[in-house]
């Protein structure tokens, strides 16, 4: 198992409900969510149910990193082989409590959601590589440097590996912020059905003149 990256720590089980409830403060203006929870009445619920799964899925089938137990941010990183969430997977990271927390339409439009973005993933990476799965830091402590501790130790030691890292987000604001890491867009789109933009993005390490080693 991969070594704990520095300072940072290994999300724990008992730990998924409240770092849950951060990223869906954290997500809340996200076009993403928006597009999944449009009444702002079921948003959080339906966000929080959502990043439960996540988190669990990463527990399970990647690494899942927060700066500290106070849960300023969160990131789950994920080897490539692991990055589609089959239907074993999911019934292995909660499936059944993830659907009827969200709702049947919601549940939909999760799943046409993901299905557009695997595809995009498999015809963009089919070689080796890790996936920055998501990262959330806390609105309350956004602009402190907490996205920098979960991303650059990573990427660092990705780079020792020889391994580039893909990732994707449905909001413009962030692409300047990963670009500033070392990221670069390699295709830009709308989710079909959705006026949803899709930024997917690379980082080739020492290849890259942003890589986090320099």
């Amino acid at each position: 198992m991969p070594a704990d990256l520095g300072d940072l720590l290994r999300l724990k089980k008992d730990q998924v409900g409240p770092a849950a409830e951060m990223l869906a403060r954290a997500f809340d203006q996200d076009p993403k969510m928006d597009y999944f929870a449009p009444d702002d009445g079921t948003r959080g619920t339906i966000a929080r149910h959502h990043f439960e799964f996540l988190l669990r899925y990463g527990l399970i089938y990647g690494e899942v990193y927060a700066t500290s137990p106070r849960l300023e941010g969160v990131a789950v990183w994920l080897p490539a082989k692991k990055v589609e969430i089959t239907l074993w997977r999911a019934f292995r990271a909660g499936l059944f409590r993830f659907r009827k927390g969200v709702g049947k339409e919601a549940m939909e439009r999760i799943i046409s959601f993901s299905e557009y973005v695997d595809g995009l993933h498999r015809r963009h990476m089919p070689g080796p590589h890790h996936y920055l799965f998501f990262i959330g830091v806390d609105p309350t402590f956004q602009g402190k440097g907490h996205a920098s501790r979960l991303i650059r130790p990573m990427l660092d030691r990705l780079d020792r590996e020889g391994l580039p890292c893909h990732l994707v987000t449905q909001n413009e604001q962030n692409v300047a912020l990963y670009e500033h890491y070392g990221f670069r867009v390699i295709e830009h789109t709308v989710v079909p059905g959705t006026e949803v933009g899709n930024w997917a993005m690379v980082w080739e390490g020492g290849k890259n003149p942003g890589s986090a080693t320099q």
